[in-house]
């Protein structure tokens, strides 16, 4: 999903940089974002979870559970607003068709 996600930025021509969302040039809902809003940071649970299977460790487990509990509040929501600010309606009806994560 990480791959897909940055291919269909790459080919909207638009920032593939999640810590400056106003430097988003072109709202993209197409491809693996038709099925996700976040799908790179899908991805990047799943290589965790994958990771801490491959390990057979509970200690590690926390590591996919703290990643979506902080990513959600403190990237995923700034992004929200900042997208819901700039693209407006195209936004809201985007967010209500398509989940943040699945």
């Amino acid at each position: 999903m990480i791959a897909c996600g940055i291919q269909n930025l790459r080919h909207a021509r638009t920032t593939l940089n999640p810590t400056d969302p106003s430097t988003t040039t072109q709202l993209v809902t197409e491809g693996v974002y038709s099925w996700s809003r976040n799908p790179m940071y899908v991805g990047l649970l799943v290589l965790l979870i994958v990771f801490a299977r491959a390990f057979d460790s509970f200690v590690l487990y926390l590591g996919p559970l703290l990643f979506f509990l902080l990513i959600g509040r403190l990237q995923i929501q700034p992004e929200e607003r900042a997208l819901a600010e700039k693209f407006g309606e195209d936004y809201a009806k985007y967010k209500s068709n398509v989940r943040r994560w699945l």
